[in-house]
């Protein structure tokens, strides 16, 4: 089977182009800036805590249905 390759558009052509010839790095948005190495391990600390005490608090039937709303929009996908 023979793969087809995806045609770009004119405008990313030229982009790419543009960047060969002038050698730049193309820049990404999606970069995220590094987090705060304490709020990180904050935010962690109180998700150790509170998936426990969701779970506890919750009833067993509370929890299961739940569980199959989550499953079903997985499945729906």
């Amino acid at each position: 089977m023979v793969k087809k390759k995806k045609q770009r558009d004119i405008a990313e052509i030229a982009y790419q182009t543009l960047q060969e010839v002038t050698q730049e790095q193309p820049t990404h948005k999606n970069i995220q800036p590094e987090k705060n190495p304490a709020a990180v391990a904050l935010g962690r600390l109180g998700g150790l805590k509170g998936g426990p005490a969701r779970a506890k608090k919750l009833s067993s039937k509370k929890r299961k249905a739940i569980a199959q709303k989550a499953a079903k929009a997985r499945w729906n996908k």
